[in-house]
């Protein structure tokens, strides 16, 4: 067999394996927000449907699957198709760039634990999340709904208000490093450089961006049910609606994936080479390692929406664009200034 043929094989299968652990993880997502949920409001939860309610999220995507899709009379019906389309896809390929372990050998050959080795991870990243948001705003504007157009037109506003911070944040660490590569900003954090530790305020602004993006509560105004019925998605149902659904959870594991890798260490445990340890185990003790923080981080996501209440829409722009911005500025600016000193 070729080399080429060899080297496509391995992409597949790289691919073939990450969508399918992801696409298993957005279906558990559902049933951790549900369980933590009801443990939060002193409730049970989801506990009739397989051992404590485990095989519930396959119900629920069975349920989806034998819905009826309607389309409303007056929907522009080839935007509206596309709309959660757009949104599903752009958050599977986001994780494309995302290093979940260093390389892991296979007799003679070494395979890297990345889908693809780019070295413009961070700027492929900014770019796929910049695509999302059309996702949405189709999604308001073909349903030919008002409270589906208020949504997406909030989210639209919204998203766009908090990348700039978000990028902000990521230009400071893109200084320390001086890469764009994730797999580099991952090796710079060894031992415990951290950027957690080094740019703590970079950190908070990524964080609180990556809630906004994720139209997750605090910021959850493009959903928001008491006001919009259901926002952006109020006329989709059957499987379109599980499309938008199942973006929402794979972006709550893409941005918890992309705050570890930048700021956590990704796939980084301290000082796990000078334990002496076979490089095989090495390597699935990094992957564990990466997975547990991904975990604990949609933990987090999962924590807030159930004990922080939703922003009014001018405290969310105000927030965004008076606060949010003008620290993420005057962080870039100092950070700076440091590794210019420390560079003199």
């Amino acid at each position: 067999m070729s080399e080429s043929v060899i080297n496509l094989i391995i992409i597949i299968s790289k691919i073939a394996v990450v969508h399918g652990v992801l696409l298993t993880a957005v279906a558990y997502s559902v049933y951790a927000e549900r369980r933590v949920s009801a443990f939060i409001q002193n409730r049970v939860g989801p506990n009739r449907v397989g051992p404590a309610g485990l095989l519930q999220p396959l119900v629920d995507v069975i349920k989806l699957l034998l819905k009826e899709d309607i389309v409303p009379a007056n929907a522009n019906k080839f935007i509206h198709s596309l709309a959660p389309t757009i949104s599903i896809i752009v958050s599977l390929s986001t994780f494309a760039v995302i290093p979940f372990g260093d390389t892991i050998t296979i007799g003679d050959r070494v395979i890297q634990l990345q889908i693809a080795d780019v070295n413009i991870g961070i700027l492929y990243f900014l770019a796929m999340t910049s695509l999302g948001v059309y996702g949405v705003t189709l999604s308001g504007w073909s349903s030919n709904n008002k409270y589906s157009l208020l949504g997406g037109l909030r989210s639209s506003a919204q998203m766009i208000s908090y990348e700039l911070s978000m990028g902000l944040a990521v230009l400071a660490v893109i200084l320390m490093n001086g890469s764009l590569e994730l797999d580099t900003m991952v090796k710079s954090q060894a031992g415990w450089k951290w950027n957690i530790l080094l740019q703590p305020v970079g950190f908070i602004i990524f964080l609180t961006s990556a809630f906004a993006e994720t139209n997750r509560t605090p910021f959850d105004l493009p959903e928001a049910e008491q006001e919009l019925v259901g926002g952006y998605h109020t006329e989709y149902s059957s499987m379109k609606f599980a499309l938008f659904f199942l973006a929402e959870y794979a972006n709550v594991i893409v941005s918890s994936a992309i705050i570890a890798t930048l700021y956590l260490g990704g796939w980084q445990f301290p000082y796990l080479q000078d334990f002496g340890l076979p490089p095989m185990l090495v390597s699935i003790l990094q992957v564990l390692t990466f997975t547990a923080k991904v975990t604990l981080l949609v933990l987090f996501f999962i924590w807030v929406r159930w004990t922080v209440p939703r922003f009014r829409y001018d405290q969310l722009m105000n927030l965004g664009w008076k606060v949010m911005l003008p620290l993420g500025i005057a962080n870039l600016i100092v950070t700076a200034i440091i590794l210019l000193l420390m560079r003199s």
